[in-house]
């Protein structure tokens, strides 16, 4: 009989740059990629094309993390599936730059629903099950913004990041004991299309040449490869960490 495939769940999976990254790394590292996503027809097309490169059905769950009963609800379909749920990835993630004497309420809250409170609701629903099969690792997609000083990644952002890498710990203080690890990794500045849209080619060059130690920005492969190192049983001693993954750029320790 073949073993069953280990499952993982990846958030905002189907944009353009870290998650589908992760999730294509995961589905290659041979686990069974739930792809979950705000944006629904995306969310359906990354899972197509997963099912028809590796030969075997992938699961799609169009989601806002921000809604704790639509979560609730995917991660019930997810356990009811496949009968186990064995990583979970928060890569969900918005952003909006405004300085904090001008900052909307809209944009303080929208930010912390989705990057903070988002990861919470999806570790919320996630831990139960793994608690209950004795196993799991989740992988939270924090960014070096959680401690940079900078104007560069907004206040509100900045707020969530850091307070990812808090509930990280603690959550790998409480459920070691059950088998789970948590970590986090921290992003710095990684190219994808959308980011193009917003700074010019000029921005990426002077990034490269005057502040990554290794001469380029971060591919959304750099945080897929540490992501499915985590994943694994290779990490079996490592929980409650957070990897910067930045070029050298505002390390942390």
């Amino acid at each position: 009989m073949e073993e069953q495939r280990k499952v993982a769940l990846v958030t905002a999976a189907a944009g353009a740059g870290i998650g589908l990254a992760i999730a294509r790394q995961l589905a290659e590292d041979g686990f069974d990629v739930v792809v979950t996503d705000a944006h629904e027809k995306r969310c359906h097309d990354v899972a197509k094309k997963l099912t028809e490169k590796h030969d075997r059905p992938f699961l799609a769950i169009p989601l806002d993390v921000t809604d704790f009963d639509a979560v609730t609800k995917a991660m019930k379909q997810v356990v009811a599936h496949y009968k186990r749920i064995d990583v979970l990835v928060n890569n969900a993630g918005w952003n909006k730059i405004e300085p904090v004497s001008e900052m909307s309420q809209e944009t303080w809250q929208r930010c912390l629903d989705v990057d903070l409170n988002g990861t919470f609701n999806c570790m919320r629903q996630a831990l139960p099950h793994m608690i209950q099969q004795g196993s799991g690792s989740i992988v939270n997609i924090s960014s070096i913004a959680a401690w940079e000083t900078s104007t560069e990644h907004g206040a509100a952002y900045s707020a969530a990041k850091a307070g990812i890498l808090a509930l990280s710990r603690v959550a790998a203080a409480e459920n070691g004991k059950y088998g789970i690890r948590v970590n986090a990794v921290a992003p710095g500045l990684i190219y994808n299309e959308f980011l193009r849209r917003i700074y010019p080619d000029e921005f990426f060059k002077g990034y490269a040449e005057q502040r990554s130690l290794v001469g380029r920005v971060g591919e959304p492969q750099d945080i897929a490869n540490i992501v499915s190192f985590l994943a694994s049983e290779k990490a079996g001693y490592i929980t409650g960490e957070v990897y910067t993954v930045g070029g050298g750029v505002s390390p942390h320790s």
